[in-house]
């Protein structure tokens, strides 16, 4: 397959009921067809992301300001970029494992945690971070969505499970 020349928008605008509908409704109503889409809450801020596939129909200008019109976005951040990609995704994209580790914060846990998926070939497709308070306590909450060689799996999780115990975090996990 030869690459196609896509669209990439990314979205930081402030948090609110009705964002994802207002996105992506404009973006229906320029006529785009939305391929791999994220939509994350960071702090009082969220970040939508998407692939537009061929054809695109509109101008990146057009897509912008259509986008800059609409009362949700008021002050976001928006950034319409070409690029090309192929808007499938290849096997390792496919979620084979979700994992969730829990504990407390400290400097390095994502950069220690995630190296254990380089030494084993596997693939982080989605990551979630967050800190969560529940009765009063409060523990950092690390989720991943993997795809990992099936005939490493087993090492691999044994290896990330210690790696998390080492850093006081407990862990759980289960496959696709």
């Amino acid at each position: 397959m030869s690459a196609k020349k896509s669209l990439l928008i990314q979205i930081f605008a402030r948090d609110e009921s009705g964002l994802v509908a207002a996105i992506s409704g404009c973006l229906f109503d320029l006529g785009l067809n939305l391929g791999d889409t994220t939509f994350a809450v960071l702090g009082t801020g969220a970040e939508f992301s998407v692939v537009v596939e061929e054809p695109v129909p509109a101008s990146k200008a057009e897509i912008e300001a259509r986008l800059r019109e609409l009362d949700e976005l008021t002050d976001a951040e928006i950034h319409v970029e070409e690029f090309d990609i192929e808007p499938v995704h290849g096997p390792s994209a496919k979620i084979t494992h979700r994992i969730i580790l829990r504990g407390a914060d400290q400097p390095g846990l994502v950069a220690r945690l995630s190296e254990v998926f380089g030494d084993y070939g596997a693939n982080i497709v989605r990551m979630n971070a967050e800190r969560e308070v529940e009765r009063g306590r409060s523990s950092y909450v690390i989720r991943f969505a993997a795809w990992v060689p099936e005939d490493r799996a087993e090492a691999f999780i044994a290896a990330l499970t210690n790696t998390a115990s080492q850093m006081r975090m407990f862990s759980q996990w289960h496959r696709e």
